[in-house]
């Protein structure tokens, strides 16, 4: 099987990519730097055998990253994403119309005073400063419908919680990668650990592998959004206090600085038709996925070894 990966270099496209090799699939890379999605011409580098036709498009690429850029930067955010975007349809129409696209979506998209369930995904109005990014995921979504209903080419769009694991960037400031680069330079570098908000702002993770598992476990669904989550969320404090144990740093310290930036309250996703594909999945244990967090912070940036971890109260 010949697939496409967009994305396929970062923090969830190297995992995945990983796994379809595992598959004995043939895995065709695509990045910045060897075909830009902001310019359609660039996916010509795809084209120069002509024997080789996709059977699968995964398409991760976006232009977003965590906190507060969205509010600062949404026009030039809203005319990338829908550079790329457009750019990957019109590929997947013109040229490869037999392929399945699965496609990542974002919670960010749903309204969070709705349920954030698969039918609610276009309904109403996503929270205010990720409202322009939201858009044009589901926009994405809409993209993707259209050409079902010209070509019937087939689609699957999958709606992932916040991603966590090891591997991250450096320049990847996701709340949970903020926590523990943050929570470290306080225990090793004695620096002042500040968190945005009160602390009880409520976040739902998924480890990196237990979502590329449970992709591979719904990827021949047709046509349909999935939400890939736990289902269960915690507060950002819980989190905290939890890497704190690990790091046996002391919770008390940290400073809560609720004039910042903080996003919405709640987000969980409804993982009521995920579990009925996979009832019995069995995901990574949220004290097993920190600790490989912080371990990897200290073997990739750190310069000092953490010692007597415990688990979280």
């Amino acid at each position: 099987m010949n697939v496409l990966v967009t994305g396929a270099t970062g923090f969830l496209g190297r995992v995945l990519v990983k796994k379809l090799r595992s598959l004995d699939m043939k895995v065709f890379e695509c990045n910045t730097k060897n075909a830009n999605l902001l310019n359609y011409k660039n996916l010509e580098v795809f084209d120069h055998d002509t024997d080789v036709k996709f059977d699968m498009i995964f398409h991760l690429a976006a232009n977003t990253k965590a906190g507060d850029w969205c509010v600062y930067n949404s026009g030039t955010q809203w005319i990338t994403n829908q550079l790329i975007n457009t750019n990957i349809l019109k590929f997947w129409a013109e040229r490869h119309p037999f392929a399945k696209l699965v496609a990542i979506g974002t919670s960010c998209s749903y309204d969070p005073d709705l349920p954030l369930r698969e039918d609610q995904y276009e309904e109403g109005s996503p929270e205010a400063n990720l409202y322009y990014y939201a858009h044009t995921k589901r926009m994405l979504l809409t993209g993707l419908k259209a050409l079902h209903k010209q070509y019937h080419a087939d689609w699957l769009y999958v709606v992932p919680s916040t991603l966590y694991g090891p591997g991250y960037d450096r320049s990847d400031n996701h709340f949970i990668f903020d926590l523990v680069r943050k929570i470290y330079k306080g225990k090793y570098e004695g620096e002042e650990v500040e968190l945005w908000g009160n602390g009880e702002q409520k976040r739902e993770l998924i480890h990196v592998n237990d979502f590329v598992e449970l992709l591979m476990k719904v990827l021949y669904r047709k046509n349909e959004v999935i939400n890939i989550g736990r289902g269960e969320e915690l507060p950002i404090s819980v989190y905290a206090k939890g890497i704190s144990n690990i790091l046996n740093y002391d919770a008390t310290q940290i400073v809560y600085n609720t004039n910042k930036f903080v996003g919405v309250k709640s987000k969980c996703l409804d993982t009521t038709k995920l579990k009925t594909y996979v009832p019995d999945f069995k995901y990574t244990p949220l004290e097993e996925g920190l600790k490989e967090l912080i371990e990897w912070e200290d073997q990739q940036y750190g310069k000092k070894i953490f010692t007597n971890a415990v688990g979280i109260d």
